[in-house]
C-alpha cells in the first residue's frame, strides 16, 4: 500500500492560528515547508544543508566477491531536518557521477594525480531548487560505478536492485552505513521518493518503479529507456544508437566501470560481450531480463515522462511503448514530447517545465491537492516552436491510412492512397557506404526505391507508429531491410520524418532467427519510430525503402540485391483526421 498522504492544509493556513511568540523565538524556529498556488516555495537556505555519504547494502552480489553490493550515496537535505523536520526525497540514480572510461584510449586532457585530493562532492543542476523548497536529494552510484561496489551490467537486474535498495533504506527496509562503518538511519524523511534522470538515469527510473516498490511515488524519465533490447536491437536487425556505431551492452558496461578495483568484474563483463549476441540479432533472455516493459503491471509510481521528438539516441519508441503500456495498466501518467533530442527540457522551457515539476512532486510528496492529476496529459512543442496541451498521445482522432507506391521507386515513383495495383517488382542494390540523407536527396540511384505524394494543399498532421508490410526478396541469404518516412519542401530540400529497421530473418519472431532462401519472397511487417509531425501545406510526404542504413545497422560489402513487390507493400500513418483529412489535403 502508498504511505498515508500529509494533510492537503498546510503551513500557510496553520501559521495565521497560532499565537506570536517572543521575536527570540520566531527567529530560532526552523523553517517549514510552504505552498502557494500549489507549488513549494524557496523557505530554505541553500548554502546551509546537511550532507552525508553513506553505503546502503543491496540483495545483490553481481561482483561475486561472497558480500552483498555497496550503493554509494550521498544526501543533501535542509538543515531543518537535524531539529526534527522530516522531509520527501528527489533521487537520481547514476552510473556517471565518477565520469566514464575513454574505451579506446586513455584520456589525456585531465590535471595531474594530487595524493589525498578529496574526491569532488555530487551535485546538479536541481538541487538548490528541490532543498530549498523543502525536499532532500539523494544520489546513489550505479553498481560498479564510481565508491559503489558491483559490477555493470547495462540495465541488468542487479543495477535495478542496487538503485531500488536506496528507496528500501529511506523507508526503513534496508541497512546502510557510513565510512567508519557505523548504521545510519534515514530518519530525516517521510520515506517518500521521486526518481528523476536524463538518459540512463532516467532509465534507472523505469526500472526501479517496475519492481512496484513502496515508497517510490512517482517518477520523472526524460530520454529513458523502457527497453534495452530497442536501443541496441530493432526488430532483429543489430543496430546502434544515433552517433554511436558500433556500441553496445559491453561497451556501455565498460565506459560506467568506474570502481577502484578494475579486475573483479572482468568475467561479468566478458559473459555480458557473449550474451547480447551480435550475430542473429535475436531476442533472448538476455534482452528480456532488459525490457521493463514487462513488468508495467507493477508500476506503483505515477509517471511524468519527457522525451524529444528528434531523439535518435534514444529512439521515440522507448517513451512511446512506455507510455502506452501505462495507459493500459491505469498508471497516473503525464507525458512532454519535445523537438529537440537527446536533452533535457530545463535547457528548453525552463521556468514552464520547473513549475510542472514542482507541482507534480507538492501534490506526489507533500499531497497538496493542486490540481494536477485533472490536467492534460500530453504537453507538446510544435515544429514553430509553440507548445500546446492536448487530452491524450497520440491525438485522439488519429486514423489509420494506408499508403501504396506506384512505379518508378528508383527515380520517384507515386505514392498515395488507394488499392493495390497490379503486381509490379522494384529492385535496389545494397550499399552501405551511402547515408540515408544521400540516398533520399539523390534524383535517382540504384541504391534505393523512393516514392512521393502530391504537394499537400492543407498540413498534414501524423501521430503515432508507422508500420511497413513488404513482399520482398533478397539474392543472398541475409540483408537489412531500412524503411524512412520524408518530408520534401518545394525548393526540394528534405527533412527525414522517421526511419525504421528489420532483419528479415526475424520476419516472424524477433526472439528466432529462419533463413532466407535467395530469390523466395517474403512478407516482412515492421514498426517505423513513433512520430508526432505537421507536414506543411506545400510539401510532400516520401516513403523511401533501402537495405543498410550507415549510421545505424551493421554495413555488410555493397552488392546484396532487393526486390519489392509493389502491389503488396504499403506504409500506414496515423493520420488526424483520417483518411477523409489526407485525401483533401493530397
Amino acid at each position: 500500500m502508498r504511505a498515508a498522504r500529509l494533510p492537503l492544509t498546510f503551513v500557510a493556513a496553520i501559521a495565521a492560528t497560532l499565537p506570536l511568540a517572543p521575536v527570540s523565538a520566531v527567529a530560532q524556529r526552523p523553517p517549514t515547508p510552504v505552498f502557494v498556488d500549489g507549488e513549494a516555495q524557496p523557505v530554505f537556505a541553500t548554502d546551509d544543508v546537511v550532507r552525508e555519504s553513506l553505503w546502503v547494502e543491496a540483495e545483490v552480489d553481481s561482483d561475486r566477491d561472497g558480500a552483498d553490493d555497496q550503493v554509494h550515496v550521498e544526501i543533501a537535505r535542509p538543515r531543518a531536518t537535524q531539529d526534527g523536520l522530516r522531509v520527501p526525497v528527489v533521487y537520481q540514480a547514476s552510473p556517471y557521477y565518477a565520469g566514464g572510461n575513454d574505451i579506446t584510449n586513455h584520456d589525456v586532457d585531465v590535471e595531474l594525480y594530487v595524493p589525498g585530493k578529496p574526491r569532488p562532492q555530487i551535485t546538479w543542476r536541481y538541487e538548490d531548487y528541490f532543498i530549498s523548497r523543502g525536499f532532500a536529494v539523494v544520489y546513489a552510484e550505479s553498481l560498479g560505478s564510481g565508491l559503489s561496489t558491483g559490477c555493470p551490467t547495462t540495465g541488468g537486474r542487479n543495477e535495478t536492485l542496487g538503485a531500488k535498495a536506496v528507496v528500501d533504506w529511506l523507508n526503513g527496509r534496508a541497512r546502510a552505513r557510513d565510512a567508519a562503518g557505523r548504521p545510519v538511519m534515514a530518519d530525516w524523511t517521510t520515506g517518500r521518493t521521486a526518481m528523476m534522470g536524463v538518459s540512463y538515469n532516467g532509465t534507472l527510473a523505469n526500472a526501479v518503479a517496475s519492481t512496484g516498490v513502496e515508497g517510490l511515488e512517482t517518477i520523472v524519465p526524460i530520454a529513458a529507456i523502457s527497453n534495452w533490447y530497442d536501443y541496441y536491437r530493432e526488430n532483429g536487425a543489430v543496430v546502434a544508437p544515433g552517433g554511436y556505431q558500433g556500441e553496445d551492452a559491453d561497451v556501455l558496461a565498460e565506459y560506467v566501470y568506474t570502481r577502484a578495483d578494475r579486475d573483479v568484474c572482468r568475467p561479468v563483463i566478458d559473459e555480458l560481450a557473449a550474451e547480447q549476441d551480435r550475430l542473429t540479432g535475436d531476442y533472448s533472455d538476455f534482452w528480456d531480463d532488459r525490457n521493463y516493459l514487462d513488468d508495467v503491471d507493477r508500476v506503483r509510481a505515477s509517471v511524468l515522462a519527457v522525451h524529444g521528438l528528434s531523439d535518435w539516441n534514444v529512439t521515440v519508441s522507448q517513451a512511446a511503448k512506455w507510455y502506452a503500456e501505462l495507459k493500459r495498466h491505469g498508471v497516473e501518467r503525464r507525458l512532454w514530447l519535445h523537438q529537440s533530442g537527446h536533452t533535457d527540457p530545463y535547457h528548453l522551457r525552463r521556468q514552464e517545465w520547473l513549475s510542472t515539476l514542482n507541482r507534480w512532486f507538492s501534490h506526489y510528496l507533500y499531497g497538496v491537492d493542486n490540481g494536477v492529476t485533472s490536467e492534460p496529459k500530453l504537453t507538446i512543442q510544435r515544429e514553430d516552436g509553440s507548445w500546446t496541451q492536448e487530452p491524450d498521445w497520440p491525438a485522439a482522432t488519429v486514423g489509420q491510412v494506408a499508403l501504396r507506391p506506384g512505379p518508378g521507386g528508383n527515380g520517384r515513383g507515386d505514392l498515395g492512397v488507394g488499392r493495390p495495383g497490379r503486381p509490379v517488382f522494384e529492385r535496389l542494390t545494397d550499399d552501405a557506404t551511402k547515408t540515408v540523407e544521400e540516398l533520399v536527396d539523390a534524383p535517382s540511384s540504384p541504391n534505393r526505391l523512393s516514392y512521393a505524394t502530391t504537394r499537400a494543399r492543407r498540413p498534414v498532421r501524423l501521430s503515432g507508429t508507422p508500420v511497413v508490410d513488404l513482399r520482398i526478396a533478397f539474392d543472398r541469404p541475409a540483408a537489412n531491410v531500412t524503411a524512412v518516412l520524408v518530408d520534401r519542401a518545394p525548393d526540394g530540400t528534405s527533412h527525414v520524418i522517421t526511419r525504421g529497421w528489420t532483419d528479415p530473418q526475424n520476419r516472424s519472431d524477433i526472439g528466432r532467427t529462419k533463413p532466407i532462401r535467395p530469390g523466395s519472397s517474403y512478407r516482412v511487417s515492421f514498426e517505423l519510430q513513433p512520430q508526432d509531425y505537421v507536414l506543411p501545406a506545400g510539401h510532400a510526404l516520401e516513403f523511401v525503402l533501402l537495405s543498410s542504413d550507415h549510421d545505424f545497422t551493421l554495413r555488410p560489402k555493397p552488392g546484396t540485391g532487393l526486390a519489392v513487390d509493389l502491389a503488396h507493400t504499403s506504409v500506414t500513418v496515423g493520420v488526424v483526421g483520417g483518411a477523409a483529412r489526407l485525401r483533401a489535403a493530397l
